[in-house]
């Protein structure tokens, strides 16, 4: 016979939202697990609602109220959101709930919700986490392919119903605000090979090149020679295929290999999305390989997300609680730097900075896009990767783009030259060939 009957459970958990409710006034509900709704305002849109389907939910957050015990219940599913998860925080912080939940007394709280409190969670883990070191900055324990193929190796068939027809898991560039996710992706990648200043019959390298848009708009549009590499085999099969299919093989190859070990002399290399991979401390070496591997004079485009540069050097190393989770279930391994930092370093490494553009609203839109890309498509992803996988993938990707939109995040992508010997760039005097 349970400790605590269902009905006092119910009766707690209302005591418990009212008292939320009446002093928060928020425009959304919470619907408890017999199916009963609690307005937390008085004009509480029932659209937008969190759901608390075991009530053993809220007596583990009442004993354990942290970031990660959140997001467990939300990946095994005791919690939910219903409504869309860009538009719900939206609502949610209509009236600045948090500023006013610290008013809560926390000895009523735990009085009227002890039912609750008594009630044990459901069992059970997340199993999609990485297992090992997932923030990786000790270089002993690093696993740059291990972090790479948490991340991608998912499946190419997941990734495909919300990142569109180039398969570009990175930043569009919108020239309107509402151009379509496809139309942007082909206009980053047109703009990247404008910035590298593509020539036909150059030798192109792209670091961590995906599904291999990037190369094989070059070599189409551009007529380079064009070469990438990736960690990911999922990726390395896909970029492969595609290269086949559209018939470039005479022009574009790509390797399943990591950057350190590469040779040869490139004249234009991008690296899009791969800097968040590298880890600080190994940024100054990533930048010396590049720039053996650039001719003089050759154009380097570094496109990846930052942060805010931090005071100290203790505050650089901090990694906040939502960060750390981050690490731990979808991104092991990654480490943002502040875009004059990572300037510096070009500098130091022997590059001239050029243009410095920052790509913050752009990828908001974008990872707006994916997000509702991926709700769309539920019933089929949760088939592919599971209920739970789910779960954590549309929160990842909801949350980035609020961090975008918010100025949490950043993004930039950085133009420099190899200076290795005294004279002009070899670039033009304005920018205005960007643009035609």
């Amino acid at each position: 016979m349970p400790l605590v009957s269902d009905q006092s459970r119910l009766a707690a958990a209302r005591r418990l939202f009212k008292q939320v409710g009446d002093l928060i006034n928020a425009r959304f509900s919470v619907r408890l697990w017999d199916g009963s709704m609690v307005p937390l305002g008085e004009r509480a849109d029932t659209d937008f609602h969190i759901a608390v389907n075991a009530p053993g939910a809220l007596g583990s957050l009442l004993r354990w109220p942290t970031y990660e015990n959140l997001l467990l219940l939300y990946a095994k599913g005791s919690l939910d959101i219903h409504g869309d998860l860009i538009d719900f925080v939206a609502v949610a912080r209509e009236k600045r709930p948090k500023d006013k939940l610290r008013k809560l007394s926390k000895f009523r709280l735990l009085s009227q919700a002890l039912p609750l409190l008594l009630t044990p969670a459901d069992a059970g883990q997340v199993e999609h986490r990485y297992q090992n070191d997932a923030v990786g900055r000790k270089e002993s324990r690093r696993d740059n392919k291990e972090f790479i193929q948490f991340h991608y190796d998912i499946s190419n068939d997941f990734y495909a119903l919300f990142l569109g027809q180039e398969m570009q898991y990175s930043c569009g560039y919108f020239t309107q605000p509402d151009n379509t996710l496809d139309q942007a992706q082909h206009d980053k990648l047109e703009m990247i090979c404008r910035k590298l200043r593509l020539e036909p019959g150059e030798r192109l390298l792209d670091i961590g090149c995906g599904w291999g848009g990037l190369i094989c708009h070059a070599a189409s549009h551009h007529g380079v020679r064009a070469h990438g590499i990736t960690l990911s085999q999922t990726q390395f099969d896909y970029a492969t295929a595609k290269i086949k299919r559209l018939g470039l093989a005479d022009r574009v190859t790509v390797e399943l290999r990591d950057y350190a070990t590469l040779e040869g002399t490139y004249d234009k290399i991008a690296s899009v999305g791969m800097f968040e991979h590298i880890g600080i401390a190994n940024m100054p070496g990533y930048f010396r390989k590049i720039n053996t591997l650039l001719r003089d004079r050759g154009i380097l485009l570094n496109h990846g997300i930052s942060r805010h540069a931090k005071a100290t050097k203790r505050a650089v190393r901090k990694i906040r609680p939502e960060r750390r989770l981050l690490l731990k279930y979808i991104f092991p391994g990654s480490e943002l730097d502040n875009v004059g930092h990572t300037t510096d370093l070009l500098e130091i490494c022997g590059f001239e900075v050029h243009d410095i553009e920052a790509w913050r609203e752009h990828y908001a839109l974008t990872c707006r896009h994916w997000y509702r890309n991926l709700m769309a498509h539920r019933q089929e992803a949760e088939n592919l990767v599971g209920p739970e996988k789910f779960r954590l993938w549309a929160l990842y990707l909801a949350g980035v783009s609020i961090g975008f939109a918010d100025g949490s995040m950043h993004i930039c992508q950085v133009v420099a030259t190899k200076h290795g010997a005294k004279g002009p760039s070899g670039l033009p005097l304005t920018r205005a060939d960007l643009y035609r």
